[in-house]
């Protein structure tokens, strides 16, 4: 689809999609990356395709804990950079948080293609090629990434489903947010914060959060962390999506 018209009912959806399509034609995102999204997108459905004030609270605590953290990391693999590369730079710099790039079906090339990529929309380094260390109780690529980046965070922003490696970051005692549209997944269950949200608003929400805390007392606004539930905001999710569905037929 060379044009797709704004006065489409699903323009949005539709240009979400075509980021991708091409990202995936560009070498950046993985064939499987499409399925991933799809995924997702079904999920978005389910929640009305809108940020909802659950999401909108635990973009707030997110943001929160990033500015806490004494080494920040925003990890990203294909489908964020092509769906939300340029707000993920910026929150980085927001929050001074550095950017590394992991992915799953790991090569050379992609990530190579993905760190250039970032670096063409403003980041100043962009970890992930160098792979000198190994995240514990991973046996396949996403287990690798840099002494200096992921490895040695306090705190990591997880963008989409990545549950085994939420794991097996929880077990080196780091903190993970993740941001999952998919209430049910072993990310949003074992991550400390999860933001069943769209990439494309959870980003630029945090942003906003951003801008709205970063004078706050940090001590004060800890405690919003300290006190997060988020077995129970999950649970509130769940019971959402069905009230909803129910409320259709």
């Amino acid at each position: 689809m060379d044009k797709i018209p704004e006065s489409h009912p699903r323009y949005l959806s539709l240009t979400t999609r075509e980021k991708i399509s091409n990202a995936e034609k560009e070498g950046l995102v993985h064939k499987t990356g499409l399925i991933a999204h799809g995924r997702g997108e079904a999920f978005d459905y389910l929640i009305g395709e809108k940020t909802l004030p659950f999401a909108d609270e635990a973009e707030k605590v997110a943001v929160i804990a990033l500015l806490c953290a004494k080494n920040p990391v925003i990890s990203v693999n294909g489908n964020v950079v092509a769906l939300s590369g340029e707000g993920c730079v910026n929150l980085s710099k927001k929050i001074n948080a550095k950017i590394e790039v992991n992915l799953f079906h790991r090569t050379d090339l992609r990530t190579e293609k993905l760190v250039k990529k970032l670096l063409s929309l403003g980041a100043e380094e962009v970890y992930g090629q160098k792979a000198d260390a190994r995240i514990p109780g991973l046996d396949h690529d996403r287990g690798l990434c840099d002494n200096d980046g992921i490895f040695s965070s306090d705190i990591v922003l997880v963008p989409l489903e990545d549950g085994d490696r939420c794991q097996a970051l929880k077990n080196m005692g780091k903190k993970v947010i993740t941001i999952d549209l998919n209430p049910l997944s072993r990310t949003a269950k074992t991550a400390d914060v999860t933001i069943v949200d769209n990439i494309i608003r959870a980003i630029p929400n945090m942003i906003k959060w951003v801008e709205l805390l970063n004078k706050e007392d940090k001590e004060k606004m800890e405690k919003l962390v300290i006190d997060w539930d988020n077995k129970k905001m999950l649970k509130e999710v769940c019971s959402y999506i069905s009230k909803r569905l129910n409320s259709l037929f």
